[in-house]
């Protein structure tokens, strides 16, 4: 049995510091500690605000909103505290990486870290959604692919007495996330997430932004007979509304916790990491019922193309 916990946050302010924000995690983890938490997950870009709505091109500006080092001076308090209460915790921010060469890149990053303080596994977003350039037409931007490169796999780590992987954001809306992770063996998916209300390319979709938030993460947890914990950056933020309704899903697709609120909220599930064997060994029995060799354009192709004529 382990037991897991998601760390929901409500805004954070332009103007709040590093500081303030560690202040906030801090209180979220002993929340958890008071609960007996072993794993907890913060959000994406937990430590700023969703930077991605503006659009600049000041390289100053920009990499201030970037970590360079992990942890840093301000998140060292977080996992000193971590390993001084015995909880592991998942943590999304924006990385900058700056290589040997003076080549410098920036990724959409969460980390896994067990419960001595130890970064155990590191991840890059890889389906980053959003624009390049600057788009002054809507109300705010969306601007991830001007500000990260996107990572180029789904690893899965051996951690927490189970095997675990994680996602951000987009990545929980893509079949492929979950099923590249399912063939690794995951157990457990932590996911972080800001999502705005508003989705300037179709807002028809604005009323089913919680419907898909689910959805996604419930099919995704089902199919692949996995444990999944998706927590949020919700609330108004900077004028923003963002979704929240953070939670927990179990291999058979059900909600089993879920946050309430859209501000700082702790939820927690004691999970038995052997109940996924229930769907990994019966119906979702890759090794028996999977047949690769008809998925053959999942990997030929990016985008949709003519179909393929079948036999008459």
């Amino acid at each position: 049995m382990l037991t897991v916990g998601g760390a929901q946050m409500g805004p954070v302010a332009r103007d709040e510091t590093r500081d303030q924000v560690v202040e906030r995690l801090l209180a979220l983890l002993r929340q958890a500690a008071d609960r007996g938490v072993e794993l907890l997950v913060y959000p994406e870009l937990a430590l700023t605000t969703f930077f991605p709505r503006w659009y600049t091109e000041d390289l100053a500006e920009i990499e201030s909103w970037f970590e360079t080092d992990m942890p840093s001076a301000a998140t060292k308090r977080l996992f000193d505290e971590a390993a001084h209460l015995g909880i592991g915790f998942s943590l999304g921010y924006g990385e900058l990486a700056i290589h040997s060469d003076g080549t410098r890149h920036r990724h959409n990053t969460q980390i896994l870290v067990d419960g001595r303080g130890q970064i155990v596994g590191k991840y890059h977003k890889v389906h980053v959604p959003g624009h390049a350039e600057h788009e002054p037409h809507r109300p705010f931007q969306h601007a991830e692919r001007h500000y990260f490169e996107p990572g180029d796999k789904f690893p899965v780590w051996e951690a927490f007495g189970g095997k675990v992987g994680m996602a951000i954001c987009n990545d929980r809306r893509w079949p492929e996330t979950y099923r590249v992770m399912g063939l690794q063996g995951v157990e457990l998916i932590l996911i972080g997430y800001n999502t705005p209300l508003h989705y300037e390319p179709d807002p028809t979709q604005n009323p089913l932004q919680a419907f898909h938030n689910h959805l996604v993460m419930q099919a995704g947890a089902y199919q692949n007979g996995c444990w999944v914990v998706g927590v949020a950056k919700g609330g108004t933020e900077e004028g923003v509304e963002s979704l929240a309704q953070s939670v927990i899903i179990a291999p058979s697709g059900q909600i089993v916790s879920q946050a309430i609120t859209t501000d700082d909220e702790l939820i927690t599930v004691d999970i038995d990491l052997d109940f996924t064997r229930n769907y990994k060994d019966t119906l979702f029995d890759f090794d028996r019922y999977r047949v690769p060799e008809a998925y053959s354009l999942i990997t030929e192709r990016r985008g949709a193309g003519p179909p393929i004529e079948g036999d008459r």
